[in-house]
């Protein structure tokens, strides 16, 4: 064997180091733990990091100071931020289709699917931003000399528990639709497979995606949950993430400032969205206005 050979045989690999996203910046966890991630045989891949409780409440922090930035942007504006980030993606196909493939266990070709189908599904997302208003609001005939007129607005923060199966299709099926509607999130990540999560945040950072839109943690799901459920300043909670009976608990930890909940439900990732996670999170604001002035 070759001096050179020897050489490159003898050459450490340079390990990644997993952060969380919160606010635009890479924190580590405020606790400084982390645990290990496997792949679906039991062989380890990285360690990430074990959010905490704290963790939670400055990630809410950060989504609650860009609210107001991001949904007074232009609908348009909005949905060519979403269509960046898409571009962000199709560059970084292989790394993700490496990622998901050893996270679940998918063939390379599977996984290429599946990222594909993340990168398209995100640009479906993007082309609904100025459109969803028509679908959502319109004019509503009264009894009496007024226009009235019902538009939706965006609900807030909204608390977005993964798909624990899905670590990226799934993943970007549940944050695209609360982004492109003007909401920011605070993204609890799969605790099995967060790696591609955690990745997806370093795309977000290079983005034009103002920071705080959307911050993703990893770690225990129901240690995270807990407190986003009983947040005050939490307005909505997504818990396709949840197993039955932390769904339970997270409900009623919510209906403490009426927090709008959608309850996990059995989900075919791979087909057509709808609209029905675009129009989980709006409110729906009525004007009335006197005809003649």
């Amino acid at each position: 064997m070759s001096e050179k050979s020897e050489k490159h045989d003898e050459r450490l690999s340079v390990l990644k180091t997993y952060k969380l996203f919160v606010g635009g910046t890479f924190p580590r966890s405020e606790s400084g733990r982390v645990y290990e991630v496997t792949d679906s045989q039991g062989r380890w891949l990285a360690n990430a990091p074990l959010a905490s409780r704290k963790d939670a409440r400055d990630a809410v922090v950060a989504a609650r100071k860009a609210f107001g930035g991001w949904s007074g942007a232009t609908a348009y504006n909005r949905g060519q931020i979403l269509y960046r980030i898409a571009e962000m993606l199709e560059g970084r196909r292989d790394q993700f289709g490496h990622e998901v493939a050893r996270a679940e266990g998918l063939s390379r070709t599977e996984a290429t699917a599946a990222v594909e189908a993340a990168i398209d599904r995100w640009v479906w997302y993007a082309g609904w931003t100025d459109k969803i208003a028509q679908v959502a609001g319109g004019g509503n005939p009264v009894a009496g000399p007024f226009f009235n007129v019902s538009s939706p607005e965006p609900t807030g923060v909204v608390a977005v528990l993964a798909p624990q199966e899905s670590s990226f299709l799934g993943l970007v099926s549940v944050i695209a639709p609360v982004i492109a509607t003007g909401n920011t999130a605070v993204v609890v990540a799969s605790e099995t497979s967060p790696l591609p999560a955690l990745s997806l945040g370093e795309v977000l950072a290079t983005s034009d995606l103002p920071g705080g839109v959307v911050n993703i943690l990893s770690g225990r799901t129901a240690e995270i949950a807990v407190p986003l459920a009983a947040h005050q300043d939490v307005n909505a909670i997504d818990l396709t993430g949840a197993g039955e009976a932390l769904a339970k608990e997270l409900e009623i930890a919510a209906a403490d400032n009426l927090k709008r909940v959608l309850r996990p439900q059995p989900v075919d990732w791979a087909a057509d969205p709808g609209t029905g996670r675009l129009l989980a999170f709006l409110e729906t604001k009525t004007v009335w206005h006197p005809m003649g002035l």
